[in-house]
């Protein structure tokens, strides 16, 4: 079976999955293409600094085919999040660029930059242009005691230079100003999720991630099987040191693999060693030793197979003697 069988509807993380920066991840357009002529094809983002129009029109310079409608935001949840905390058409401080404030204003919110206004609400995501003023002005509205909204705790992105800092870091900054921490409405929380879920109508979902943090820790939150593809933030190493919370259901180098069958485990004990066979590789485990016992011509099933005898065996990575041969 591959890991598209049975989805109902894909949700596809963007910035390290379908692109970094302006260009795209190799193969991901195609893969994406193909998917969507046998499954519902949506977009589920914590990036907040842009609107729902401007990512779908993104993604269709780079060749995909979708709506607006298709794209699932962080900004979307904060803002249905927002709706419950303060009465409708109230005055919000807004940290953030377009895509937050599109949604704040679309909402029927008035927006302020500055605390002065009395807003009765913070609401915070990334935007490149997000300094030190934006999070004074927060800071100074937030030692009211009013309610407090971020997007994602994301502490990084993927860019076409590599990785710079996430909106995790402004909203820490904030944090450490006035000693209390956001309500959050992105990834790996249920709201966006919940979202997706509501507007797609999914029954049996499936996630595509870059990061084990926000992507497969929301999506097992939310009870949806979960791809890992190696393309973004996390790679090897972290796969094997995932908590059982952030364990992916799936391990792909590419979206290619999304329609190839997924080899699965097969996995034997003798004498105290357990034996993860996966393809032509195995890794074997024995006490706290793992051990690529033959490593095969697949580096790929060689992690899976690393990965699933770890993830068995319920021991903590800094407890663990692994061979460098099975993350490298």
């Amino acid at each position: 079976m591959t890991p598209l069988d049975g989805a109902d509807v894909l949700f596809a993380d963007l910035d390290g999955v379908i692109y970094a920066g302006e260009s795209a991840v190799p193969h991901a357009v195609d893969a994406l293409t193909d998917a969507a002529r046998s499954v519902q094809v949506a977009y589920i983002t914590n990036n907040a600094s842009r609107t729902p129009e401007s990512v779908a029109q993104h993604l269709r310079d780079l060749g995909l085919t979708l709506d607006a409608s298709d794209v699932v935001t962080s900004p979307q949840a904060a803002v249905k999040i927002l709706a419950t905390l303060v009465p409708a058409g109230s005055t919000i401080l807004v940290v953030g660029g377009d895509g937050l404030i599109s949604e704040v204003t679309g909402a029927g919110f008035r927006v302020t930059d500055s605390a002065t206004d009395n807003p009765a609400a913070v609401i915070q995501g990334f935007a490149p242009t997000v300094g030190w003023v934006h999070l004074a002005e927060a800071s100074f509205a937030l030692h009211t005691g009013i309610p407090w909204v971020a997007t994602n705790t994301d502490w990084t992105i993927p860019v076409a230079r590599g990785v710079a800092p996430g909106n995790g870091t402004l909203v820490s900054a904030v944090h450490l100003a006035v000693g209390r921490l956001p309500v959050f409405a992105g990834k790996p929380e249920r709201a966006i999720f919940d979202l997706a879920i509501e507007r797609f109508g999914a029954h049996n979902a499936l996630v595509i991630g870059d990061r084990l943090d926000t992507d497969i820790l929301g999506a097992n939150r939310a009870g949806m099987r979960s791809a890992l593809v190696l393309t973004g933030i996390d790679g090897p190493k972290q796969v094997l040191a995932a908590t059982p919370d952030q364990q992916p259901t799936y391990i792909l180098g590419d979206l290619r693999e999304l329609a190839k069958p997924y080899t699965e485990a097969t996995i034997t004990e003798k004498g105290g060693t357990v034996a993860v066979a996966v393809g032509k590789s195995v890794v074997t485990m024995t006490g706290n030793v793992v051990t690529a016992h033959k490593k095969g011509n697949n580096s790929l099933d060689l992690l899976r197979a690393g990965a699933t005898a770890i993830y068995r065996s319920g021991l903590r990575i800094y407890g663990l003697d692994v061979d460098p041969a099975i993350y490298s």
